[in-house]
């Protein structure tokens, strides 16, 4: 009797150490899980988002399948450039996501004909002719449209024209539907590059 009582203590006392491991192991992995979520989420929300390139509209200088980094803090600071490659709420339908080029800026006006893209501002109150031979291999822009653009309105243009649903069929894009900039293409990794700035001479 006093055997067997001493068996089952020392058996008790044996099963308390792997549960108290366990226990531990768990805990460590939920203060990592926490950690981890307390980084991610607001990076993921407020700082950078990846987005999923669909079509050929921003061909040659984007690809259907590729993956993007979107950086969606830079905004907070100054306004859309000219040049940036943007991603925004579709205002014809906000639950779809466009990549369009910021060609407009807030009070410009837009003058498109014969081609070209021409931009009226006070620096240019003639109108002065885009020159976008950076990034297009075709700088032939169809249709013939002219707006002008309120202070919190942008214009934006895919850069495969022949083949973008953009500011010449839906209009400009308020400043309200601008996700962020493209900051980088994560994939495939030999297309991968960082996206500065575009200097005109505008």
């Amino acid at each position: 009797m006093p055997f067997s009582f001493f068996h089952k203590k020392i058996k008790t006392e044996t099963e308390t150490k792997p549960s108290k491991l366990a226990l531990g192991l768990i805990f460590e992995l939920v203060q990592v899980v926490a950690i981890s979520l307390a980084i991610i989420i607001p990076v993921r929300y407020f700082l950078i988002q990846p987005f999923y390139v669909k079509g050929a509209s921003m061909e040659p200088s984007f690809f259907n399948h590729e993956y993007l980094i979107i950086d969606e803090l830079s905004y907070r600071f100054h306004p859309p450039e000219r040049g940036d490659v943007i991603v925004f709420r579709y205002p014809n339908d906000p639950s779809q996501f466009f990549i369009k080029r910021v060609i407009g800026l807030p009070g410009e006006t837009v003058d498109i004909a014969g081609g070209q893209v021409k931009i009226y501002n006070d620096a240019h109150p003639n109108g002065k002719v885009l020159n976008e031979s950076k990034y297009l291999t075709q700088t032939y822009t169809a249709t013939t449209r002219t707006v002008t653009l309120k202070n919190n309105q942008y214009y934006v243009l895919g850069d495969n024209r022949i083949a973008s649903l953009d500011s010449r069929y839906f209009g400009p894009v308020n400043k309200s539907y601008i996700i962020g900039r493209v900051w980088l293409r994560g994939w495939p990794l030999d297309r991968w590059k960082s996206f500065n700035q575009v200097h005109y001479s505008l």
